[in-house]
């Protein structure tokens, strides 16, 4: 006799635009932040520029594709989520030509500063307002390369009080609704064993993210993409702290050579480190 199956599984990746990691960062002029004006990658399959999205999250919305080709019967939606400027939507593009299939867009405005708690709760009201397609897995980068902030995941498990698995290198969800985590700790590997719902949090060695076909690119710009605002879901933005400057690190100094070990010795020792 087969087992019985769960209700469909639908899925909640939420994404962030990020600066490209290979583009050198400068401070922004007024010296509270950095340069956001940079360009970003080339995407050499459309010729065009694109924003690429935190490469955890980029991790999140691989797993959760391939979640739903593993098993079609299971996964019956793939929903990708930002909060941020107009230029975001850039970003839920990049997903759903990734293979997600609806995007929201929690528009703020381009100079705003959204805190990990404000996007939880973003992401908690989505959660929560969704009705028939209710969400039972959300997927989320582990952190994003600009703040490193880490705490979005385990905020929203909070909120929500669902269970969380962070830090996922293997995720496996059975047709009963159980769900298998392994995930990387100091010691070694641990493996977690609970129910739907779920927050994930990804790893590096969860998956390697593909590349988007352009074919799923030009159909990526005919998917939905709902644009609402933060009034509308009821959270307040504003942010709880204050960033009184920021200042690149002090320039490195050239080195020298020295002829013996009893020089280098003496240049330690002038140098007020031995």
């Amino acid at each position: 006799m087969l087992p019985t199956r769960a209700n469909f599984v639908h899925i909640l990746v939420p994404v962030k635009r990020a600066i490209d990691y290979a583009v050198k960062v400068r401070i922004a002029k007024d010296g509270k932040g950095v340069d956001t004006s940079v360009k970003h990658s080339m995407d050499s399959s459309t010729d065009t520029v694109t924003d690429l999205q935190n490469p955890f999250d980029e991790i999140a919305v691989e797993e959760a594709v391939r979640m739903r080709e593993k098993d079609k019967d299971l996964v019956q939606s793939i929903t990708a989520f930002t909060v941020g400027p107009a230029k975001a939507v850039d970003t839920l593009r990049t997903a759903l030509a990734m293979g997600a299939d609806t995007g929201i867009h929690v528009k703020v405005p381009d100079n705003a500063t959204v805190e990990p708690l404000a996007v939880a709760e973003a992401i908690k009201k989505v959660v929560e307002r969704e009705g028939d397609k209710k969400i039972d897995l959300v997927i989320l980068g582990k952190q994003a390369i600009d703040d490193d902030s880490g705490a979005t995941g385990g905020m929203l498990a909070g909120l929500l009080n669902w269970p969380q698995a962070s830090f996922a290198s293997k995720l496996d969800v059975s047709a009963d609704g159980a769900a298998k985590v392994t995930r990387e700790i100091d010691g070694g590997l641990e493996e977690l064993k609970t129910k739907l719902p779920l927050i994930v949090t990804t790893d590096l060695r969860l998956n390697e993210p593909r590349y988007a076909s352009l074919p799923n690119i030009m159909k990526a710009k005919k998917k939905k993409v709902e644009t609402i605002t933060p009034e509308d879901l009821g959270v307040d933005i504003t942010p709880r702290l204050e960033t009184i400057s920021v200042s690149s690190p002090p320039e490195r100094q050239g080195g020298g050579k020295v002829e013996s070990v009893a020089d280098l010795v003496s240049k330690i020792k002038e140098a007020g480190v031995l």
